[in-house]
Protein backbone atom coordinates (compact mmCIF):
# COMPACT_ATOMS: atom_id res chain seq x y z
CA UNK A 1 0.00 0.00 0.00
CA UNK A 2 1.52 3.11 -1.42
CA UNK A 3 0.52 6.25 -1.62
CA UNK A 4 1.53 8.98 -4.37
CA UNK A 5 4.19 11.21 -3.43
CA UNK A 6 6.95 11.60 -1.22
CA UNK A 7 6.02 14.44 0.78
CA UNK A 8 3.84 15.21 4.34
CA UNK A 9 0.10 16.21 3.40
CA UNK A 10 -2.12 18.25 5.39
CA UNK A 11 -5.34 16.48 6.06
CA UNK A 12 -6.96 18.53 3.20
CA UNK A 13 -4.78 17.45 0.63
CA UNK A 14 -5.38 14.02 2.12
CA UNK A 15 -8.98 14.40 0.83
CA UNK A 16 -7.92 15.49 -1.86
CA UNK A 17 -5.89 12.27 -2.61
CA UNK A 18 -8.51 10.10 -2.05
CA UNK A 19 -11.45 12.12 -3.02
CA UNK A 20 -12.01 9.81 -6.31
CA UNK A 21 -12.37 6.69 -4.36
CA UNK A 22 -14.23 8.17 -1.18
CA UNK A 23 -16.20 11.67 -2.37
CA UNK A 24 -17.76 11.71 1.05
CA UNK A 25 -14.74 11.78 2.80
CA UNK A 26 -14.40 14.30 5.24
CA UNK A 27 -12.18 16.57 8.05
CA UNK A 28 -14.01 14.82 10.35
CA UNK A 29 -13.82 11.34 8.85
CA UNK A 30 -10.16 11.39 9.52
CA UNK A 31 -10.42 13.20 13.16
CA UNK A 32 -12.32 10.27 14.31
CA UNK A 33 -10.48 7.73 12.73
CA UNK A 34 -7.45 9.51 14.49
CA UNK A 35 -9.61 9.84 17.54
CA UNK A 36 -9.83 5.88 17.78
CA UNK A 37 -5.92 4.87 17.00
CA UNK A 38 -6.48 4.09 13.93
CA UNK A 39 -4.13 6.22 12.04
CA UNK A 40 -1.43 8.25 14.08
CA UNK A 41 -0.09 10.97 11.94
CA UNK A 42 3.02 13.34 13.12
CA UNK A 43 2.38 16.53 14.06
CA UNK A 44 4.80 19.48 12.63
CA UNK A 45 5.91 21.82 15.93
CA UNK A 46 3.22 23.89 14.51
CA UNK A 47 0.72 22.06 15.51
CA UNK A 48 -0.50 20.82 12.39
CA UNK A 49 -1.16 17.36 11.29
CA UNK A 50 1.76 15.90 9.16
CA UNK A 51 0.22 12.97 6.64
CA UNK A 52 2.93 10.91 5.28
CA UNK A 53 2.44 8.16 2.19
CA UNK A 54 2.12 5.63 4.66
CA UNK A 55 -0.98 7.47 6.94
CA UNK A 56 -2.93 8.32 3.48
CA UNK A 57 -2.27 4.43 2.43
CA UNK A 58 -3.94 3.34 5.90
CA UNK A 59 -6.82 5.33 5.48
CA UNK A 60 -7.60 4.22 2.44
CA UNK A 61 -7.42 0.45 3.58
CA UNK A 62 -9.61 1.48 6.59
CA UNK A 63 -12.50 3.18 4.07
CA UNK A 64 -12.38 0.32 1.59
CA UNK A 65 -13.03 -2.15 4.75
CA UNK A 66 -15.46 -0.10 6.02
CA UNK A 67 -17.17 0.61 2.36
CA UNK A 68 -16.96 -2.95 1.02
CA UNK A 69 -16.39 -5.66 3.61
CA UNK A 70 -18.50 -3.71 6.03
CA UNK A 71 -16.30 -4.31 8.91
CA UNK A 72 -16.86 -2.81 12.31
CA UNK A 73 -13.82 -0.77 13.89
CA UNK A 74 -13.00 -3.70 16.03
CA UNK A 75 -12.13 -5.96 12.75
CA UNK A 76 -10.37 -3.18 11.29
CA UNK A 77 -8.22 -2.32 14.42
CA UNK A 78 -7.19 -6.19 14.34
CA UNK A 79 -6.37 -6.34 10.84
CA UNK A 80 -4.16 -2.96 11.11
CA UNK A 81 -2.33 -4.66 13.77
CA UNK A 82 -1.42 -7.46 11.41
CA UNK A 83 0.01 -5.13 8.78
CA UNK A 84 1.51 -3.60 11.12
CA UNK A 85 3.37 -7.12 12.44
CA UNK A 86 4.53 -7.48 8.60
CA UNK A 87 1.34 -9.62 7.50
CA UNK A 88 -0.07 -8.22 4.02
CA UNK A 89 -3.12 -8.13 2.41
CA UNK A 90 -4.55 -11.04 0.75
CA UNK A 91 -4.02 -10.09 -2.67
CA UNK A 92 -3.99 -6.60 -4.96
CA UNK A 93 -7.56 -7.24 -5.80
CA UNK A 94 -8.67 -7.42 -2.33
CA UNK A 95 -7.27 -4.31 -0.64
CA UNK A 96 -9.10 -4.41 2.70
CA UNK A 97 -9.17 -8.38 2.85
CA UNK A 98 -7.93 -9.78 6.49
CA UNK A 99 -4.04 -9.96 6.23
CA UNK A 100 -2.42 -12.93 5.45
CA UNK A 101 0.65 -14.17 6.04
CA UNK A 102 3.15 -13.16 3.70
CA UNK A 103 4.79 -15.85 0.68
CA UNK A 104 8.01 -17.10 2.17
CA UNK A 105 9.82 -18.74 -0.19
CA UNK A 106 11.50 -22.39 0.60
CA UNK A 107 15.14 -22.07 1.21
CA UNK A 108 16.74 -23.14 -2.44
CA UNK A 109 19.83 -24.11 -0.54
CA UNK A 110 18.28 -27.09 0.93
CA UNK A 111 19.43 -30.45 -1.21
CA UNK A 112 16.91 -31.95 -3.07
CA UNK A 113 15.01 -35.13 -1.66
CA UNK A 114 16.92 -37.66 -4.63
CA UNK A 115 20.14 -36.32 -4.23
CA UNK A 116 20.40 -36.95 -0.19
CA UNK A 117 19.64 -40.98 -0.82
CA UNK A 118 21.93 -41.40 -3.01
CA UNK A 119 24.98 -43.69 -2.82
CA UNK A 120 28.30 -41.67 -2.35
CA UNK A 121 30.83 -42.07 -5.04
CA UNK A 122 32.57 -45.71 -5.44
CA UNK A 123 35.57 -44.10 -3.95
CA UNK A 124 38.12 -45.92 -1.38
CA UNK A 125 40.52 -43.35 -0.34
CA UNK A 126 43.67 -43.14 1.88
CA UNK A 127 44.28 -40.82 4.76
CA UNK A 128 46.88 -39.43 2.60
CA UNK A 129 44.19 -39.08 -0.28
CA UNK A 130 41.12 -37.53 1.64
CA UNK A 131 43.60 -34.96 3.27
CA UNK A 132 44.61 -33.61 -0.42
CA UNK A 133 41.11 -33.87 -1.61
CA UNK A 134 40.32 -31.92 1.72
CA UNK A 135 43.15 -29.70 2.71
CA UNK A 136 42.92 -31.25 5.76
CA UNK A 137 46.35 -32.85 8.02
CA UNK A 138 46.30 -36.15 8.30
CA UNK A 139 46.32 -35.64 12.13
CA UNK A 140 43.17 -33.91 11.58
CA UNK A 141 41.87 -36.68 9.40
CA UNK A 142 42.57 -38.97 12.22
CA UNK A 143 41.11 -37.12 15.16
CA UNK A 144 37.89 -36.60 12.92
CA UNK A 145 38.07 -40.81 13.00
CA UNK A 146 38.59 -40.92 16.60
CA UNK A 147 35.47 -38.61 17.00
CA UNK A 148 33.10 -40.64 14.78
CA UNK A 149 33.04 -38.37 11.95
CA UNK A 150 34.68 -40.08 9.42
CA UNK A 151 34.59 -43.78 9.15
CA UNK A 152 37.10 -46.11 7.58
CA UNK A 153 36.50 -48.96 6.59
CA UNK A 154 38.20 -52.18 7.66
CA UNK A 155 41.31 -51.40 5.54
CA UNK A 156 42.05 -47.64 6.50
CA UNK A 157 40.02 -46.76 3.51
CA UNK A 158 37.39 -44.03 3.33
CA UNK A 159 34.14 -44.15 0.77
CA UNK A 160 33.21 -40.75 -1.47
CA UNK A 161 31.24 -39.65 1.07
CA UNK A 162 34.03 -38.70 3.84
CA UNK A 163 35.22 -35.57 1.26
CA UNK A 164 32.48 -34.14 1.76
CA UNK A 165 32.22 -34.11 5.29
CA UNK A 166 35.89 -33.53 5.23
CA UNK A 167 35.76 -30.64 3.34
CA UNK A 168 33.34 -29.24 5.45
CA UNK A 169 35.56 -29.67 8.68
CA UNK A 170 38.12 -27.84 6.91
CA UNK A 171 35.99 -24.89 6.16
CA UNK A 172 34.76 -24.52 10.31
CA UNK A 173 38.45 -25.30 10.96
CA UNK A 174 39.72 -22.04 9.13
CA UNK A 175 37.45 -20.29 11.82
CA UNK A 176 39.31 -22.03 14.50
CA UNK A 177 36.68 -24.99 15.33
CA UNK A 178 38.92 -28.47 15.95
CA UNK A 179 36.94 -31.58 15.33
CA UNK A 180 36.21 -31.85 18.60
CA UNK A 181 33.94 -29.84 18.64
CA UNK A 182 31.93 -31.33 15.78
CA UNK A 183 31.31 -34.16 17.98
CA UNK A 184 27.37 -32.58 18.59
CA UNK A 185 27.34 -32.74 14.41
CA UNK A 186 27.94 -36.13 14.74
CA UNK A 187 25.19 -36.83 17.29
CA UNK A 188 22.51 -34.69 15.57
CA UNK A 189 23.16 -36.47 12.10
CA UNK A 190 22.37 -39.76 14.07
CA UNK A 191 19.35 -39.04 15.49
CA UNK A 192 18.22 -37.98 12.26
CA UNK A 193 19.30 -41.32 10.71
CA UNK A 194 17.46 -42.98 13.91
CA UNK A 195 14.62 -41.23 13.25
CA UNK A 196 14.25 -41.55 9.23
CA UNK A 197 14.77 -45.33 10.16
CA UNK A 198 11.78 -45.02 12.32
CA UNK A 199 9.48 -43.77 9.81
CA UNK A 200 10.70 -45.60 6.93
CA UNK A 201 10.98 -49.04 7.93
CA UNK A 202 6.80 -49.52 8.02
CA UNK A 203 7.26 -48.28 4.67
CA UNK A 204 9.97 -51.25 3.73
CA UNK A 205 8.32 -53.89 5.82
CA UNK A 206 4.63 -53.21 3.61
CA UNK A 207 6.69 -53.82 0.26
CA UNK A 208 5.51 -50.37 -1.04
CA UNK A 209 8.93 -48.99 -2.18
CA UNK A 210 12.04 -49.50 -0.98
CA UNK A 211 11.67 -46.29 1.24
CA UNK A 212 14.29 -44.26 -0.57
CA UNK A 213 11.86 -41.60 -1.81
CA UNK A 214 10.17 -41.26 2.11
CA UNK A 215 13.80 -41.32 3.17
CA UNK A 216 14.84 -38.30 0.95
CA UNK A 217 11.85 -36.63 1.82
CA UNK A 218 12.17 -36.62 5.41
CA UNK A 219 15.97 -35.76 5.30
CA UNK A 220 15.21 -32.51 3.24
CA UNK A 221 12.67 -31.59 5.90
CA UNK A 222 14.87 -32.22 8.54
CA UNK A 223 18.00 -30.06 6.99
CA UNK A 224 14.97 -27.45 6.34
CA UNK A 225 14.31 -27.53 10.02
CA UNK A 226 17.64 -27.19 10.88
CA UNK A 227 18.38 -24.18 8.43
CA UNK A 228 15.42 -22.43 9.76
CA UNK A 229 16.04 -22.95 13.81
CA UNK A 230 19.29 -21.62 13.30
CA UNK A 231 18.25 -18.47 11.29
CA UNK A 232 15.84 -17.86 13.74
CA UNK A 233 18.02 -18.23 16.39
CA UNK A 234 20.44 -15.69 14.87
CA UNK A 235 17.83 -13.29 14.31
CA UNK A 236 16.93 -13.11 17.91
CA UNK A 237 20.59 -12.67 19.47
CA UNK A 238 21.62 -10.16 16.53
Amino acid sequence: MVASGDSSLTIGAVIDELKDEFPDLTISKIRFLESRGLVKPPRAASGYRCFRPSDVDRIRYILTAQRDHFWPLKIIQEALDALDRGLEPAGPAARAARPVVPDIPEDDDIPAAASLTEPPPRLRLTAAELSAASGLSQAIIGELTGFGLLTPDDRGHYDGSSVPVARAAAALSSFGIEPRHLRSFRAAADREIGLVQQVVSPIRSRGEDDGRDAAGELLRACLALHAALVRAGLARRS
